[in-house]
């Protein structure tokens, strides 16, 4: 479909609030930055009383991973953020393509994190597994809050990753362009934060040690 189909009399009859649609997806933002704000100031208050269990709890998270999923996950927004830029020019397939490979990298995140969870459960080191329960107080809250946290962040993709599946769809059959993207870029504003809070996650529980 030509994107100057947007440009048809029934499309100028319609009323579309693209400021007040912008302005409730930042007030959802808002509200996922508050409730990230406050795990990650449980975890400041906690590190700050258990800093020796804490560091040597690290230790045992795989750093190549949690790296290697920043790298991915600064792709995908790069990727969301080029597909974006494409559609503003109206150029429908390369945003097409763009966030094809957003979604991609999204899943790989997420095998990714399924790959490490699976190796750390091996180890016995989850929520009320009997290993853990013989270690000391500080390392099983550390423990408790790196799947909490981590998994919610988890949540958080796989919900970005379905938003933007319907992104696509629309993509291709048309439904946004280049004189209506206001869906995708609140998309991609989401996929963006999703992306922050990571950045917050790798240092605190990878490089705690």
């Amino acid at each position: 479909m030509n994107d100057t189909a947007a440009l048809t009399p029934v499309h100028q009859g319609e009323h579309k609030d693209y400021e007040g649609s912008k302005l409730g997806m930042w007030l959802f933002l808002f509200t996922e930055i508050v409730l990230f704000g406050g795990l990650f100031i449980l975890y400041s208050a906690y590190r700050s009383v258990y800093p020796a269990e804490f560091h040597e709890a690290g230790r045992h998270l795989n750093v190549g991973i949690g790296v290697a999923n920043t790298v991915i996950l600064l792709t995908s927004s790069l990727a969301m953020a080029l597909s974006i830029a494409a559609i503003q020019r109206g150029t429908r397939k390369l945003a097409i393509g763009c966030l094809s490979i957003t979604i991609v990298l999204g899943a790989v995140f997420l095998i990714n994190k399924y790959l490490e969870w699976s190796g750390e459960i091996q180890k016995g080191l989850y929520p009320n597994s009997p290993e853990l329960l013989q270690q000391s107080n500080g390392t099983q809250i550390f423990f408790g809050l790196y799947y909490s946290m981590t998994g919610l962040h988890g949540l958080h993709v796989i919900a970005g990753i379905v938003v933007l599946a319907v992104m696509l769809a629309w993509l291709v059959r048309g439904k946004i362009s280049r004189t209506d993207f206001n869906r995708l870029e609140n998309s991609g504003l989401y996929w963006h934060l999703v992306d922050v809070i990571w950045i917050f996650l790798l240092p605190l529980f990878y490089l705690a040690a």
